[in-house]
This record gives C-alpha cells, structure tokens and sequence, in this order.
C-alpha cells in the first residue's frame, strides 16, 4: 500500500511538473492558433450576418425595380446609410476581436507581474 501510494504521488507529481513547463508552450503556440482560427470564424459569421458585401455590391442597382431617376437616388442614399452602419459594427467586431488577441497574449505576463509585485 505504502509503495503504490509513492509511486502514484510521483507520478502525479511529474505529470504536475510537466504541465506547468509546457503551459508557456501551449499558450502561446497551439492554444494562440486555435484562438485566431475562433476569432477568424467569429468574424466570418459576423460578416455573413452583417451581409456587408451584399449591400456593398448592390449599391448601384436600384431597390424594388424602380429604374427612374428618384427610385435609383433613393436607394443608393440607403445603402450608403446601410453600409455606413454596417462598416461601424464590423469595425466594432473587430476592434473587439483584436482587443481579445492582445489579451490572451498579454494575460500571463501580466498574471506573473502580479505574482511578483505581491511578493515585492
């Protein structure tokens, strides 16, 4: 019973060791990629739900088949509005997006500073 508990309590041990040395590693390597290919998805589907290249593609037909000149002033002014509007929430995303990759970035160096001022 005492041998088994020993060699379980060092293997825990190591395993405990090896984590904490391949932390930095993950973190910055396979978990950084996994977060831009999230945050990547994340602005896709953001776009696709924004449809901006739609708008940004049919700003000159005119909306609801009106061919004269008012129906085509119109509705390029409203999807120049709508593009507009567009543009700043997808800017928005994005600047979010960044913000959270700066972060993930930063976070332990900023944990570690921490740790050290307390001890300080």
């Amino acid at each position: 019973m005492s041998n088994s508990f020993i060699f379980y309590s060092l293997q825990i041990f190591a395993e405990l060791i090896r984590d904490v040395l391949y932390f930095p590693l993950w973190w910055y390597g396979r978990g950084l990629v996994n977060l831009v290919k999230g945050v990547g998805h994340f602005l896709a589907d953001k776009q696709k739900a924004l449809a901006l290249y739609v708008w940004i593609k049919n700003i000159f037909r005119p909306m609801y088949a009106q061919y004269d000149w008012q129906g085509m002033l119109i509705s390029f002014f409203m999807r120049l509005v709508q593009i507009i509007f567009r543009s700043i929430v997808m800017l928005f995303w994005l600047i979010l997006s960044l913000a959270i990759i700066i972060f993930w970035i930063l976070f332990p160096v900023l944990v570690i500073y921490e740790i050290i001022f307390q001890f300080i």
